[in-house]
This record gives C-alpha cells, sequence and structure tokens, in this order.
C-alpha cells in the first residue's frame, strides 16, 4: 500500500493506493463510519489487475473537514472524486460501499465521461431508496437511526466513553463479525481526529432523502429528475443479504434505472460484506469485468 495527499479542487486530500499505477484504475468509495483504509481487506485481492485508489472523502481521515453542513451535499462530494478521477486519468472504474455508493452513484450518472464501469457493494440508488425510506415500511423503519445521526448533538453521543456510540453502530445486527481491537484502534485514531466525527456526520444532514415514521408514508415528495438518474455503464450490483440497514427492496426497480445491471449476492454476509469475504467480493468483480480471471 503506497499513500499520498493530493491537492484536488485547492484542498489537501489523503489517498490510499495499491497495484501498479499503470493497471487500469478502479476508484473505491468508502462509506461510514470508515475511511480509505477500509478497502485494505479487499484491495490486495484485486490489485494484480487494478490501481486501486482509495481516498479519505471530504470530512473522513486525513482529508479536507470543512465545517457546515452545506459542504456535504453530494454535488460538492462528487466534484472532489471529479478532481481526483482527472489527476488519475479518466476514464476509471468506481467501486462505492454504503454512503460511498452515493458519490459513486452521482459521477456514473453526472459524470458518465469519466466512469467506464460501476460496482456498487450494499449501497443504493437514490430512486428506489427514498421510495422505500417514505413508504412507512421496513425500510422507514430500519432508516430511524438516520434521524438520531442528524441530530446536533449526535457527534457528541457517538464519541462518549471512548466512542462506544459509534462502536455500538458498527456492531449492530452484525454477523459474521470482523471488527477486532487492532481494527477498532485504527478507526478510533481516525474518528479522533479533529473535526472529523461531526463533518461524517454532515453527510446525513446535507442528505435531501427523508425518512417516513414508520406506519406514516410520506406523501408530498418532491419529483425527482428521473432522466438524469440513470447509469448508463455496465453496473455490478453486489449484496451482503443479511444486511439490516439497507434491505433488498430498496434496490427493486434498480433496472429501471441501470439497463446494464447485474446482480450478485455474496452468501453469509451482511453490510459489510468488503471485510467478511473480500475473496469472494474480488472474485465477483473480477468474473464480471472484462479481460479478468481468478484472483490472486
Amino acid at each position: 500500500m503506497r499513500s499520498e495527499f493530493l491537492d484536488l479542487n485547492g484542498q489537501t486530500f489523503f489517498v490510499r493506493s495499491w497495484g501498479d499505477p499503470s493497471l487500469p484504475t478502479l476508484l473505491m468509495l468508502h462509506g461510514f463510519p470508515e475511511y480509505g483504509g477500509a478497502w485494505a481487506d479487499l484491495a490486495p485481492h484485486l490489485s494484480q489487475h487494478f490501481h486501486c485508489v482509495a481516498p479519505d472523502q471530504r470530512g473522513y481521515g486525513q482529508s479536507w473537514a470543512p465545517e457546515g453542513v452545506e459542504n456535504y451535499v453530494t454535488s460538492a462530494l462528487v466534484s472532489d472524486m471529479v478532481a481526483l478521477i482527472e489527476h488519475l486519468g479518466a476514464p476509471v472504474s468506481v467501486m462505492g460501499h454504503d454512503w460511498g455508493a452515493a458519490v459513486a452513484y452521482g459521477l456514473a450518472m453526472f459524470k458518465p465521461k469519466l466512469v467506464d464501469r460501476l460496482i456498487i457493494a450494499n449501497g443504493v440508488h437514490p430512486v428506489p431508496f427514498q421510495r422505500e425510506m417514505a413508504a412507512g415500511g421496513a425500510q422507514s423503519e430500519a432508516s430511524q437511526y438516520i434521524n438520531m445521526l442528524r441530530a446536533p448533538e449526535s457527534a457528541d453521543v457517538m464519541s462518549a466513553n471512548d466512542y462506544a456510540g459509534i462502536e455500538k453502530f458498527f456492531r449492530r445486527h452484525l454477523g459474521k463479525d470482523w471488527l477486532d481491537e487492532a481494527t477498532l484502534a485504527k478507526y478510533k485514531v481516525e474518528w479522533a481526529r479533529p473535526g472529523r466525527l461531526n463533518a461524517m456526520l454532515n453527510w446525513y444532514r446535507a442528505s435531501p432523502l427523508q425518512v417516513a415514521a414508520p406506519g406514516k408514508p410520506i406523501t408530498d415528495l418532491p419529483a425527482l429528475p428521473l432522466d438524469r438518474l440513470r447509469v448508463h455503464c455496465p453496473h455490478l450490483l453486489l449484496w451482503g443479504p443479511d444486511d439490516r440497514a439497507l434491505l433488498p427492496q430498496s434496490t427493486e426497480g434498480l433496472e429501471a434505472f441501470a439497463a446494464d445491471l447485474t446482480r450478485v449476492t455474496i452468501p453469509d454476509t451482511d453490510h459489510w460484506l468488503i471485510h467478511q469475504d473480500p475473496q469472494a467480493v474480488a472474485q465477483a468483480i473480477l468474473d464480471w469485468m472484462p479481460n479478468t480471471g481468478e484472483t490472486s
């Protein structure tokens, strides 16, 4: 693994990479509450075939973390990664997990010339996800934690007692446990950087997506620009079926927005599939990608 600081749009970002830079680029975008180092489980399985590049996204780890919710709207987060892709050389393949999927979808939908293939691991397209979160059903109930994370005091609550709150968030509904003490210690270093935890939570606060109370559907959602929310490149959706935060119905109808969609389930994994079975995740990617074969 190599690491460096890069200037992107006039701000400093910390970027890790694996594999020969002459190989095709795979941009790997982490979610909450992780950081670029979260890809260290998966990237070594792919680095014989790809130059795997994993930034700490805005507000995370050692990258720029401005104050203010307005700095975490999707267009700003996508702009950071547009600058990184232009630095690396476009087009690239993009992989996103959790919140990283939101940025990955944004790149594929709004900057299609920069993305030749899109891989999502337990992440959701905004249209099916908003539909299910607003319906007042199972996904609305599963997403109630978002309201907690958006609360003004959430950073204090999550960091109290040596980050017990955020550790509990990480481990909730966890099936195959991968979060050992050494790994957790690395995460705590990143969470403890000044202002980072509140900046990470600003991703939730800045999102326009609405969460209905269970049994109380939201019926007056603003119309979404559906024609602009299409993925035109080949798209692979990898799914850990035991996820309790993102439910399968939140991906129903995705084919309407991604005509070239392949779905692959990774058995015996949940939301954290990239840690729980990185070998299987890597093999699914290599089987789907052109001109790749067995993992190393």
